[in-house]
């Protein structure tokens, strides 16, 4: 099969099972069968392609593309993906960048990431931020042993230990965290049921946090519709120069505060 039957095939079949983008989704599995970027597959058209069934098989049974293919980009990295953790998200992005911009004046700031998952928010700020100590916590054994192979294959001195929302009282520049904030999988895309409930559901997780935390400032990702919930209740913790920012789709998608 070449690359231009790969790309008709894939996008005909995942198209018929759903998936939103199956050109896109297309384009990316041809492209790692092949070694090469989405861009460049359309140079390669004419090339023989092997070994897209099972790849096409899982991602048409609606199993997230990040862990079909095993890996997946997030601002400067590539991560390593898979079942133990969320797949890193553009949204997410936005975190990380008013991370950086709450301690961009501090000398070798302490921070701590709640809930570090694939450790896509550690290590990012790790990796924007050298002289930063960054710890990043998970109440899953599986989570870290995913980021610990990230932050290995990166080469980012990140500390990871098992823990909860209790380590944000332990005295940090800045606490962050995705925490889970979605209530239930009813009506989501099936890609969900694949990535670890624990992550997923849940809510409270950002007062808890707030709460507890002994830090300069706190920034957390919220679900689309609350942020203004939980501005309203940093500030009645105490917390000052709220904000909300909005991801790069226009969502009200990330809340920060100061002590």
């Amino acid at each position: 099969m070449t690359a231009r039957e790969a790309l008709a095939e894939a996008e005909r079949r995942l198209a018929a099972a759903g998936v939103e983008t199956p050109r896109v989704d297309a384009e990316w599995l041809v492209a790692h069968l092949l070694g090469t970027t989405r861009s460049g597959v359309h140079a390669r058209l004419a090339d023989v392609v092997a070994g897209l069934e099972p790849l096409l098989a899982r991602r048409e049974a609606r199993e997230p593309l990040a862990y079909v293919l095993g890996e997946w980009g997030f601002r400067r990295l590539t991560l390593k993906t898979d079942a133990r953790a969320l797949v890193p998200r553009p949204e997410t992005e936005t975190l990380v960048e008013r991370a950086l911009a709450l301690i961009e004046p501090l000398a070798e700031p302490r921070v701590l990431d709640v809930g570090v998952g694939s450790g896509a928010v550690a290590l990012a700020i790790k990796d924007e931020r050298p002289d930063a100590c960054v710890t990043g916590v998970d109440v899953s054994p599986d989570a870290l042993s995913l980021a610990r192979e990230n932050a290995d294959e990166l080469g980012l001195d990140v500390e990871l230990r098992e823990a909860g929302t209790e380590a944000a009282s332990e005295g940090w520049d800045l606490v962050v965290s995705n925490p889970p904030y979605v209530s239930s999988l009813d009506g989501l895309q099936p890609e969900l049921r694949y990535e670890p409930e624990l992550a997923l559901l849940g809510s409270g997780f950002h007062h808890e946090i707030a709460r507890g935390a002994r830090t300069r400032f706190v920034a957390f990702e919220v679900a689309e519709g609350e942020a203004r919930e939980v501005a309203r209740e940093l500030e009645q913790l105490g917390y000052r120069d709220v904000r909300i920012s909005r991801d790069l789709t226009g969502s009200e998608r990330v809340v920060e505060g100061a002590r």
